[in-house]
């Protein structure tokens, strides 16, 4: 059989190129059962697909340059920035280690390559805050001596990489000794098992020259399976996968790892100079973001909630699931207590596009609306992102009830009719919902979708009784400074400043189909603060209010007050008191209160 090998003593960038592309198809078409295995460091059932998108990348950006360095740098750049989770990180910096490590010279020989591929190991495991062996970064460091030890043996590529795939495919099996956690789920590592299944792909191009067509679309990497190992020992005090792409000039990847190994575990940082990428796991991702915005510009960031991943596919609490967006203002704690997942929404901010709720904080955010020169913009989900939720939770539950803000008020409804459509769902499985209303409104309907599905109401039963809550929910939102909804454009430069001329106060609430309006005038916040008790004492009065709820920005104080008073008014605590989104509040501005309620 190995008459049919072509010899290959050396690579060019072509053959680079077709190479990567090979081993990159290789990862891809193993991303389910990549994530089947995934126990390690968290068994949350995303590595394969963390890969996979690191490859797609690859596959999507990669070009042939004119020299096999600078091949070789653009398939390093387009690994940095497709890079997800420990293992995609992992990968990517090893890859940039492999280039920055590169000469100028036409083609890569059997001893450069070895060379290479060794060099690039120190790369990898200076990219780890704590190393863990018995994972990717073992069979890279096994395979890459295995290298050393064949390259005198080895007349060409073929041969060079054949050998060393059994020592890595060796290593990858031994990775349950070194890794406890892998011996009791009784699996091999994931990661590990993603690299050795690259190297397969590599293999296969070098000795037959086949260059992979890519006809199918890669581009689903959030799928999941059901079967995940089940973990009795979650660990999950770190809970939110953060990663973030940062740009820069004379960026020192060393400084940076040094000011966030406290924020969490599972630090891994890759790149150079100019780009880094971080990954990390961590209770609190918005401190992440704001150290390193003084680092560089952050070009990407995600932060994936790994505690409700895992309940999705390990212990879900109902067969139904409910997804809202990050406009809801609904206490973290509710949100656990029901399994709420939420979508946010995107916030760009001196430069930045943060995460709604996730990645930017409100006391953060308040300063940045009074310091930056640009005010900050929002912007409702990509459609794509919409499409991976609604996947992941069509995967791991029979229903799905998705509830947004006011259509009216944003396009993020219409980008779940796109997702569902892209998606081909009809079948009725996955409801979507009109909140009409925003904030605290939003997140009391949101509740009561909640209760009734812990109550284990019918799925259209819950969507019949949604109609009405909806119909009796109202949210009264008291403005003291109109500048912010002169700076977001809710209203022009004249109106504004006609309106601060004479004081205006307004009482902001929002109509029956969702259209934001003012509905009380006052020249004074006392005498707006009295408009939303007279509102709400009117409504107790016709109709008693069922439950109710205060929002703010940055007002805990009058907040108080507000409970105080509706206390003693409603008979009755408000179900929570929290801070506004910060999206509401670039709208609302800093001291505004709001009373969300759903009347009897």
């Amino acid at each position: 059989m190995g008459e049919d090998f072509m010899t290959m003593k050396k690579l060019n960038g072509e053959d680079l190129y077709y190479a990567f592309l090979s081993g990159a198809n290789e990862v891809i078409k193993q991303k389910y059962e990549l994530n089947r295995i995934n126990v390690f460091p968290v068994p949350d059932g995303d590595t394969g697909s963390n890969l996979a998108y690191t490859m797609y990348t690859i596959v999507e950006e990669a070009r042939i340059k004119q020299t096999v360095k600078q091949t070789m740098e653009s398939i390093a750049e387009a690994a940095l920035n497709g890079a997800r989770g420990n293992s995609g990180i992992i990968f990517a910096q090893y890859i940039n280690g492999m280039y920055m490590e590169m000469t100028e010279e036409d083609d890569v020989t059997v001893e450069g390559f070895t060379h290479l591929a060794n060099q690039a190991v120190q790369y990898a495991y200076k990219s780890i805050a704590e190393p863990v062996e018995g994972t990717m970064i073992t069979v890279i460091k096994d395979w890459a001596l295995s290298l050393q030890e064949y390259r005198g043996k080895a007349t060409d590529f073929g041969e060079l990489m054949g050998e060393s795939l059994l020592a890595a495919a060796d290593s990858l099996r031994r990775t349950p000794e070194k890794l406890k956690v892998l011996r009791d789920a009784q699996v091999v590592d994931s990661g590990a098992k993603g690299f050795v299944h690259f190297l397969e792909g590599f293999l296969k191009f070098v000795r037959t020259s086949e260059k992979v067509v890519f006809e199918e679309d890669y581009s689903d990497v959030l799928i999941q399976t059901e079967d995940l190992h089940i973990m009795d020992n979650m660990d999950l005090h770190f809970r939110y996968c953060a990663e973030a792409l940062i740009q820069g000039e004379n960026m020192d990847v060393d400084k940076i790892k040094q000011d966030i190994a406290d924020i969490g575990n599972s630090l891994v940082i890759a790149g150079n100079r100019n780009k880094v990428r971080i990954h990390i796991h961590a209770t609190q991702p918005e401190e992440l973001f704001r150290r390193l915005r003084k680092h560089g510009r952050i070009i990407q960031q995600k932060a994936d909630d790994m505690k409700r991943q895992f309940e999705a596919i390990h212990s879900r609490a109902y067969p139904i699931a409910l997804l809202t967006d990050s406009i809801a203002d609904l206490p973290k704690e509710i949100m656990d207590k029901y399994q709420i997942y939420m979508l946010p929404l995107n916030l760009m901010a001196d430069g930045s596009n943060y995460l709604d709720k996730m990645t930017i904080s409100s006391e953060y955010f308040y300063k940045l609306m009074d310091e930056i020169d640009e005010y900050p913009s929002s912007s409702q989900p990509s459609s794509v992102i919409a499409e991976d939720y609604i996947r992941f939770l069509r995967s791991n539950y029979s229903k799905v009830i998705v509830i947004t803000v006011a259509d009216k008020m944003s396009g993020t409804l219409n980008t779940f009719r796109k997702a569902l459509g892209k998606l081909g769902i009809d079948d009725g499985s996955v409801a979507l919902i009109d909140s009409k209303r925003n904030s605290g409104a939003e997140g009391l309907i949101v509740m009561k979708a909640a209760e009734m599905i812990h109550e284990g109401m019918d799925f259209q039963e819950i969507l019949d009784k949604l109609d009405s809550i909806i119909q009796k929910s109202e949210i009264f939102v008291s403005v003291t400074d109109l500048k912010y909804m002169v700076k977001s454009g809710r209203i022009s430069k004249y109106v504004g400043f006609a309106a601060n001329t004479l004081n205006f106060k307004p009482v902001v609430s929002i109509d029956k189909e969702g259209n934001g309006s003012i509905i009380g005038k006052a020249f004074s916040v006392d005498a707006n603060t009295k408009k939303i008790y007279s509102l709400v004492e009117e409504i107790n009065k016709e109709k008693g209010v069922e439950r109710y709820a205060i929002v703010h920005a940055d007002a805990f104080e009058r907040a108080k007050d507000y409970e105080k008073h509706l206390v003693q008014m409603i008979g009755k605590e408000p179900e929570y008191i929290m801070e506004i989104s910060t999206i509401v509040a670039m709208s609302a501005g800093i001291g505004t209160v709001g009373v969300a309620l759903i009347s009897n």
